[in-house]
């Protein structure tokens, strides 16, 4: 039988977080749970490149943005099952056990619970309404996706958006979303760097401008001011 998993990890110049994500993956690859490892590159003009293909991946060139490099990632794949991963987020210990009795007994798309690679009381409040937020039928891309091929097809993938496009795919599984066992950990460098109540506050605000119908294309332009 061959393996059913097939991982998608959009990048942009990941040097720095692109390893570390890599190595985490190693236990689905070992259990024979990974099928292939695609790298979504949006024209890095660092290494990120050379470190996926030496670890194997095949790498996919796209243009720039999440939404259309997960789709050239997702048109490549050829396993049952995508699994949709940020360049920077860490799987926890178990995720591959986890994902196997997922696929084995499930056909709603998954979603992983979020924390930092930063310790003390900001990370700790931000990851609590993240948690919340995802428990309510929003989770966001560094909690990552694990849906069927059969499932996304239908959905026609991700919206060629932006901003949000993990929102938008979000909303379009609504009621087929469920909450996998497993923590994603993932970098806590913009918080820190932007701070933590100015980078939570803003992320609310454009989550809620988005749901109430803002353009994704000027929300992006605030986002990355």
């Amino acid at each position: 039988m061959r393996a059913p998993l097939s991982i998608v990890i959009p990048t942009l110049n990941s040097a720095d977080e692109l390893p570390g994500t890599l190595v985490s993956l190693m236990a689905g690859v070992e259990s024979g749970l990974v099928r292939e490892l695609i790298v979504a590159d949006g024209g890095s003009t660092d290494d990120t490149v050379a470190i996926a293909e030496r670890v194997g991946a095949r790498v996919v060139t796209a243009s720039s943005g999440r939404g259309v490099q997960l789709n050239a990632g997702a048109r490549c794949a050829g396993g049952d099952w995508l699994f949709f991963l940020h360049d920077d987020t860490h799987l926890g210990d178990g995720w591959a056990d986890a994902f196997q009795d997922h696929i084995a007994t499930n056909s709603a798309a998954g979603f992983l619970k979020l924390g930092f690679r930063a310790k003390g009381v900001a990370p700790a409040i931000v990851a609590v309404w993240a948690n919340i937020r995802s428990g309510l039928g929003l989770p966001y891309g560094d909690q990552g996706l694990l849906v069927s091929r059969a499932l996304f097809d239908t959905l026609g993938g991700y919206q060629d958006i932006p901003l949000m496009e993990d929102v938008a795919m979000a909303r379009a599984l609504r009621g087929q979303l469920v909450r996998l066992p497993v923590m994603a950990m993932t970098s806590a460098r913009r918080y820190r760097d932007q701070g933590w109540i100015r980078r939570g506050g803003r992320n609310i605000l454009i989550l809620i401008s988005y749901l109430c119908g803002s353009d994704p294309h000027q929300l992006a332009a605030r986002y990355y001011r």
